[in-house]
């Protein structure tokens, strides 16, 4: 059966943009544009009659504004997908991620070319991976609905994919009773690290994790955030300003330090490196690993080889696969894995791998997760 059409309302003040907006939307195979409007007060009034499942909403707007119009979205408690449409600045950055904090599913910058068809061109590159991401969030809500990932606040076994995410009885790459692959792991050991992947739904689910961890922690935290670059300089200031642990934008060769944490810089590989005076981060401009740069999986995979079963991987809301394959290699060591569970995610769909893969020692709901790494890390 096909999917329904993904229908976006278009929110900005100029007629331009909106005009260029709905045409690069219009090309997107599964997408329709049902209307535009000048400001947030004309879209909240048209939602109603419109029906959309995501309104791209410019910030700077008169009478209601883009920050303004989605906190009104989020008290009236309406099902609306938002995608915010920022200016590449660390003004831009900054405001962006409180709208991503504040439960904006995704963004998208405002391109400064030289010309308006390189400008065109940049607009639907970023639009067509987010319009993919609203459309696996409405199949997996469909398709998931009725069979929750069960959740627990306490570590569990690996859970079944069949029974547990409401997947085929039979995955490929499972035994015929439907067991997740097996990996032969070593015992875990005391967590020297915690290693964390997230993508799309990130800023809000970090939001509520980092920021729950106590000062006496004493481990450091490397994340990935699929994101580009300064918005993930601004992404570690606003969780600086709301943690008590130290959190940064990560630096090239900088050594590891416990009750730190280390976000990896947009459009750079972060890994971790063993050297005679202990753990450094490393910054590369290596290729994309599943399209992103920096990614999950190459990360993990670093952690798996410096930190061995003293590790502590956290899969997080994101679209995609990215992290299993650097998970599986966690897993081989004896780390243990953490999963956010299906209700709770954005978009569940990294989780959801690495459920699959049969790397989840517990699934677990996000407001409970620091809870959880706190437990494991003592």
């Amino acid at each position: 059966m096909t999917a329904r059409k993904i229908r976006v309302l278009v929110v900005d003040d100029t007629v331009l943009y909106r005009k260029v907006l709905s045409d690069i939307l219009a090309k997107i195979p599964d997408v329709e544009v049902v209307g535009t409007a000048s400001n947030g007060r004309i879209a909240l009034a048209k939602i109603d009659q419109l029906k959309p499942d995501l309104l791209t909403l410019d910030f700077e707007m008169p009478e209601m504004d883009g920050l303004t119009t989605l906190r009104e979205l989020q008290r009236l408690k309406l099902d609306v997908a938002v995608v915010m449409v920022s200016a590449h600045t660390s003004e831009g950055a900054a405001v962006t991620i409180k709208a991503l904090e504040g439960g904006a599913f995704d963004f998208i910058t405002k391109p400064d070319g030289t010309s308006l068809e390189q400008n065109r061109e940049s607009l639907l590159r970023q639009l067509r991976p987010v319009m993919q991401s609203v459309s696996t969030r409405k199949l997996l809500r469909s398709t998931l609905s009725g069979a929750r990932v069960p959740s627990s606040p306490r570590p569990a076994p690996p859970v079944r994919p069949a029974a547990a995410a409401g997947m085929p009885a039979k995955p490929p790459g499972t035994s015929p009773a439907g067991q997740p692959p097996r990996i032969v792991a070593a015992a875990p050991g005391r967590i020297a690290i915690v290693a964390i992947g997230v993508s799309t739904g990130g800023p809000n689910a970090l939001a509520e994790v980092i920021p729950k961890l106590p000062a006496a922690f004493r481990v450091p935290v490397v994340i990935v955030q699929h994101m580009p670059p300064v918005f993930t300089k601004a992404l570690a200031d606003s969780l600086n300003q709301k943690s008590v642990l130290h959190v940064t934008e990560a630096r090239d060769e900088e050594q590891l330090l416990a009750g730190n944490v280390y976000l990896a810089p947009g459009a750079k590989q972060m890994k971790v490196v063993k050297r005679a005076g202990g753990e450094f981060l490393q910054l590369t401009d290596d290729p994309p690993e599943n399209h992103c740069r920096p990614s999950v999986d190459y990360l993990f995979r670093s952690v798996a080889s410096v930190y061995g079963n003293r590790s502590l991987g956290v899969i997080m809301t994101g679209m995609g696969s990215d992290g299993v394959k650097g998970l599986q290699l966690m897993k081989q060591q004896g780390a243990q894995v953490i999963a956010q569970d299906q209700a709770s995610c954005v978009v569940f769909g990294m989780p959801m791998e690495a459920i699959k893969a049969g790397v989840a020692d517990v699934i677990v709901p996000l407001p409970q997760i620091a809870a959880e790494i706190t437990n494991r890390v003592k």
